[in-house]
C-alpha cells in the first residue's frame, strides 16, 4: 500500500486566479520525523475582540472563585459549555492616562493592545508603541500569507479630539508601529476575497465581487484527487472544512442580498421590478438595522478559517469604536454610549449589561466554533489563546483598575484554564507580555507600562 503524501504546510487548492488554504492536517508533516502522530504539533494562534465602555461589575465577575464553572454570571452564561476552557482574573489595572485625563475614551482603545500612553509632545499625531498583536506578527507573520487580520464593525472614521489627541487614538487597537496604525477591514467579502488569495490582472487584488458559484465548484473540484490521497481522519477534515467555507460564503451571499434590496427600495425601486443584468449598488455596507448579531459571527467565522488553515495566526476584531453603536435587535435604540453613564438608573444599567452579554455572546459563538473543531491530539481552540476585553472597568465612572477580561484557549498547554483567579496583582502590559510569552514569542522587554509576567496564569 503506497504510504500517504507529505504535505507542504503551503499546500493549497488553486483554480481560476483563487488560492484556498488548507486547514492543518496530520500529513503536512508538523511532527518531527520519525515520532509518530503523537508528536504533531500545531502551531498556536493569538486572538483579540473587543468592546469599548466597560461592563456592569456585578453581573460581569463570578461571585466567587468556586463558582465561576458552576455559576457563572449573567454576562458570561453563553461561555458555559466551555468555561473549563477560560480563564477571568479581577486585579489586572489599565494604563493610568494622566496627563490626558480628559480623553477617557480615546486612550480605552488605542493603550489596550499597546500598554502605552501617547507621546504628550506630539498629541494631534499617532505616536504611541507597536501593539502585541504586531509584536507577534513581526516574529510569525513570514510563515503564513498573512502576518495579521484585522477586523472592525464599524468605520474607523470617529473625528473628536479629547485633550488634543490624534483622531486614530479613538478607532484603532493595532499599531505596526509607534508612528503607523493598522486599518481594520470591515466590509467581510473584502476578508473573503483576501482569506481566499483572489486575485485580478498582474498579481492586483480583484474588485470585492460575489464569489462565483462555479470558480468555487472547480477550486473545490479540485480537493477530490487530494481526498483519496489522503488518511480517513484528513480526509473527514478537509470535508468539513470545505463545508465551513460553503457556509461563510452563504451567508455573506444572503447578508449582501438583504442590502442590495434594501438599497433599492430606498431608491424607490420595488424588488419585483429588478431585472438580471442591473447594477448592484457601488458600495456595500452592513446597515444599521440589519441584525448586528449575523454580521459578527460572519467575522468571526472568518478569524475561525483564517486560523484554521494556517493563513494567520494573529488577528484583531474591535466589535465597535468607544464613540458607541445601536444594538436594534436588543429592542432599543440608544447608542452604546449613553445608558454607560447610568449614574445607577436600573433601565440604563439593564441596556448596558444586555450590550455587554450581546457581546460576549458573539465571542463565545466563535470560540465554542473553534472548540468543535479538531485539531492534531485536540481541538482549534486547544491551540489558540483568544482575548475578550474592554479598555474600562466602569463606563460610568471611566474607571480602568479591574479591566474585565476573558481568555479562552490552552495556548497549546502554556495556560492553565477553568479558574476565576480573583486576586491578581498585574497591569495591562503584565497581561500582554505574559500571553506573548505563552504564544512562543521571545521578548526582549516588557510591554508598556509591564513590570513582570503573571505565573498565576501559565500551566506549571
Amino acid at each position: 500500500m503506497p504510504a500517504h503524501p507529505h504535505l507542504s504546510r503551503r499546500a493549497c487548492l488553486r483554480g481560476l486566479g483563487t488560492t484556498l488554504g488548507l486547514p492543518l492536517l496530520e500529513t503536512m508533516g508538523w511532527a518531527d520525523s520519525g515520532k509518530g502522530p503523537s508528536a504533531y504539533k500545531p502551531p498556536v494562534r493569538l486572538g483579540f475582540m473587543y468592546m469599548p465602555h466597560g461592563v456592569i461589575m456585578d453581573q460581569f465577575w463570578p461571585k466567587s472563585p468556586e463558582a465561576f464553572l458552576t455559576s457563572p454570571p449573567p454576562a458570561l452564561e453563553s461561555l458555559r459549555p466551555i468555561l473549563d476552557q477560560c480563564l477571568l482574573m479581577k486585579g489586572i489595572s489599565g494604563v493610568p492616562i494622566a496627563p490626558f485625563n480628559g480623553a477617557p475614551h480615546a486612550l480605552e482603545l488605542s493603550t489596550w493592545l499597546t500598554a502605552t500612553l501617547p507621546d504628550a509632545a506630539k498629541r494631534n499625531q499617532i505616536h504611541i508603541a507597536i501593539s502585541a498583536d504586531q509584536i507577534f506578527a513581526n516574529y510569525y507573520g513570514a510563515l503564513t500569507s498573512l502576518p495579521s487580520l484585522e477586523l472592525a464593525t464599524m468605520p474607523q472614521t470617529h473625528k473628536e479630539n479629547q485633550e488634543g489627541l490624534n483622531e486614530g487614538y479613538y478607532s484603532h487597537c493595532s499599531f505596526r508601529s509607534p508612528t503607523q496604525a493598522m486599518p481594520a477591514e470591515i466590509n467581510p467579502r473584502s476578508v473573503l476575497n483576501r482569506l481566499f488569495g483572489k486575485s485580478g490582472q498582474g498579481g492586483r487584488a480583484a474588485a470585492a465581487d460575489p464569489l462565483d458559484r462555479q470558480m468555487l465548484d472547480l477550486v473545490i473540484g479540485g480537493a477530490k484527487d487530494l481526498r483519496r490521497r489522503l488518511p480517513h481522519s484528513d480526509q473527514q477534515k478537509l470535508d468539513e472544512y470545505l463545508d465551513s467555507v460553503r457556509s461563510v460564503e452563504r451567508r455573506i451571499a444572503a447578508i449582501e442580498q438583504r442590502q442590495k434590496e434594501a438599497a433599492l427600495e430606498k431608491a424607490g425601486v420595488a424588488p419585483s421590478r429588478r431585472k438580471a443584468t442591473d447594477s448592484p449598488p457601488i458600495e456595500v455596507r452592513i446597515p444599521e438595522g440589519d441584525k448586528r448579531s449575523e454580521y459578527m459571527q460572519v467575522m468571526c467565522d472568518l478569524t475561525v478559517l483564517a486560523f484554521q488553515t494556517d493563513t494567520t495566526r494573529v488577528s484583531t476584531y474591535i466589535g465597535s469604536t468607544p464613540n458607541g453603536v445601536s444594538y436594534p435587535e436588543l429592542g432599543f435604540s440608544d447608542t452604546h454610549h449613553g445608558p454607560t453613564h447610568h449614574n445607577n438608573e436600573a433601565e440604563k444599567v439593564r441596556k448596558v449589561a444586555a450590550i455587554t452579554r450581546f457581546n460576549i455572546d458573539q465571542f463565545a459563538y466563535m470560540v465554542k466554533k473553534m472548540a468543535a473543531i479538531r485539531e492534531g491530539d485536540g481541538t482549534l481552540l486547544d491551540n489558540c489563546i483568544m482575548m475578550w476585553g474592554s479598555g474600562l472597568e466602569d463606563g460610568n465612572k471611566h474607571t480602568r483598575e479591574n479591566l474585565p477580561f476573558i481568555i479562552a484557549g490552552r495556548g497549546g498547554g502554556s495556560l492553565n484554564t477553568g479558574r476565576f483567579i480573583n486576586s491578581v496583582k498585574g497591569n495591562q502590559g503584565d497581561l500582554l507580555t505574559t500571553l506573548l510569552t505563552c504564544a512562543g514569542v521571545p521578548l526582549d522587554r516588557p510591554i508598556g507600562i509591564a513590570t513582570r509576567q503573571i505565573p498565576e496564569m501559565m500551566k506549571a
